[in-house]
C-alpha cells in the first residue's frame, strides 16, 4: 500500500511540474523562481537565458512580427507592425519592456532624464573614496599639441607620463588588485580567439563583485538602476554587467577575438594600429614595462585634482594612438560605473555627466553584430569625448 502511495504522489509531482528534471513550460508559466529547476518559464527567463524550449510557444508568444525578440535597438521602419528601439512608445511590441527595456545590454530607453544622469555621475564623483589622492599620483603632462598635430607621431615628451604612483597604497586595495588581475588576461592582436581558462574567468567574477557589490560606489549605481526599473535584483544587475562587457564577440576574421572589457580597459591591435585603450592604469602598468611611449597630448580637462580627463598621443610597442582619452585618476570601479551608466542609460550616444559642476561627455557604442540574451547589444566602446 506504501509503495502504491509513494507512486501516485511521485507522479502527481510530475504532472505538477515540481520535478527539477522537467524541461517544458506545460502547465508551468509564470511560476515562481526555483533554483532546482532545470530551465525556468517566467518573465525574467529571456533575460537570464535560461528559459525552458517551449517558453516562447506555451508563455509567450507575440504573433509573428509582433515580437521584439533579437530586434532590440533596431531602426525605425515603418513596414514594421511594432518598433523595438528607444523611441518606439505607443507603437513598442508587447515583449518590449520585457526583452528590451528592463535591463541594460545596449537598449536603455527614454526614461532617464540627462538630468538625472548628471546627478548621478555628481553621486558617483562624491563616494569614489579609493581614488588616488594628490601625494599618491602625480603625473607629468609635458607637451600640448593642437589638434591639426595629434597625427605627426612627433615625441615631444622626453619623460614618462607617471611620475610617481603609489602602489603600496592603492594597489592593495580589493577594486585595484582584482582589475590589475585582469590586465594580462587577453591576447591584443585582433584575429586571435580569446581562450580564457576557469581562473581567469573567476577573475571577472571577482572584479565585477568587488567593484560593485563590494564598494559604495557601486551600491549606488545599483540602488539607482533599480529604482528606474532597469534591474529587478543584484543578481540580475551583475549578470548583465557580466555579458555587456566580458561577453566575446568577433572584431576581425570571425575569431571570438574581443569584448567591451578588453577593448577599452585593455587595449586592442586591429590592421596595425591601436584600437581602443582607455584606461590609465593600464597605461601606467605597460609605461613601467617600457612598452608604452608617452608623446604629448591635445586635451586636458578642467579638473585640479583626480579625477581629472587627457587625451593622449602614444607609441605602444611599435604602435601609435592619434588621440587616446583616459580619465586619469578614478578608481577602477569608478570608471566601470560611469562607462556602465552611459552605456545602459546613452547606448551609442553621448552621455553627458557632471563631476564636481564641470561637464564631462562619454561616448559609448554598440557592437551590432552580434547580440547575447534576446538582441541585447554587447559595448563596442566608450570614452570620454574630446573637442
Amino acid at each position: 500500500m506504501k509503495i502504491i502511495l509513494l507512486l501516485i504522489l511521485l507522479v502527481t509531482l510530475f504532472f505538477q511540474g515540481y520535478c527539477t528534471g522537467s524541461t517544458s513550460c506545460k502547465g508551468r508559466c509564470d511560476e515562481k523562481y526555483n533554483s532546482q529547476n532545470t530551465c525556468h518559464c517566467n518573465s525574467k527567463c529571456s533575460q537570464y537565458d535560461n528559459c525552458c524550449s517551449d517558453y516562447e510557444v506555451l508563455c509567450n508568444a507575440p504573433a509573428p512580427g509582433l515580437s521584439c525578440k533579437g530586434r532590440c535597438g533596431e531602426k525605425y521602419n515603418s513596414q514594421n507592425k511594432c518598433h523595438c528601439n528607444t523611441k518606439c512608445g505607443d507603437h513598442c511590441c508587447s515583449d518590449y519592456t520585457s526583452l528590451c527595456g528592463s535591463s541594460g545590454g545596449g537598449d536603455g530607453g527614454s526614461d532617464i532624464t540627462d538630468a538625472e544622469i548628471k546627478s548621478m555621475s555628481e553621486a558617483l564623483y562624491a563616494l569614489d573614496s579609493n581614488k588616488p589622492s594628490a601625494s599618491e599620483l602625480i603625473i607629468d603632462s609635458q607637451a600640448r599639441v593642437p589638434n591639426s598635430e595629434t597625427s605627426s607621431q612627433n615625441d615631444l615628451s622626453p619623460r614618462p607620463l607617471f611620475k610617481f604612483l603609489d602602489e603600496a597604497s592603492l594597489f592593495s586595495k580589493p577594486s585595484y588588485a582584482a582589475f590589475m588581475a585582469l590586465l594580462d588576461n587577453y591576447e591584443r592582436n585582433t584575429g586571435t580567439t580569446e581562450d580564457f581558462t576557469p581562473q581567469q574567468l573567476a577573475e571577472q567574477d571577482t572584479f565585477l563583485r568587488e567593484a560593485m557589490s563590494n564598494t559604495e560606489l557601486g551600491r549606488k549605481l545599483y540602488a539607482f538602476l533599480f529604482t528606474k526599473g532597469r534591474y529587478s535584483s543584484e543578481e540580475e544587475f551583475l549578470h548583465d554587467l557580466k555579458m555587456m562587457w566580458f561577453g566575446l564577440y568577433s572584431r576581425y576574421a570571425g575569431k571570438m577575438d574581443s569584448s567591451g572589457f578588453e577593448h577599452i580597459f585593455a587595449g586592442e591591435i586591429k590592421r596595425g594600429k591601436i584600437s581602443g585603450f582607455h584606461n590609465w592604469l593600464q597605461f601606467y602598468r605597460l609605461e613601467k614595462q617600457g612598452l608604452i611611449d608617452y608623446y604629448s597630448h591635445s586635451f586636458d580637462g578642467p579638473w585640479t585634482s583626480y579625477p581629472d580627463v587627457l587625451g593622449m598621443q602614444f607609441m605602444w610597442d611599435g604602435y601609435f594612438k592619434q588621440v587616446g582619452s583616459s580619465i586619469i585618476g578614478c578608481s577602477p570601479e569608478f570608471d566601470l560605473a560611469v562607462y556602465s551608466l552611459c552605456y545602459i542609460t546613452r547606448p551609442g550616444k553621448q552621455c553627458k555627466l557632471s563631476l564636481g559642476g564641470k561637464q564631462l561627455v562619454i561616448q559609448t557604442y554598440t557592437w551590432d553584430k552580434s547580440s547575447y540574451g534576446n538582441g541585447k547589444k554587447y559595448i563596442g566602446s566608450a570614452f570620454p569625448a574630446t573637442p
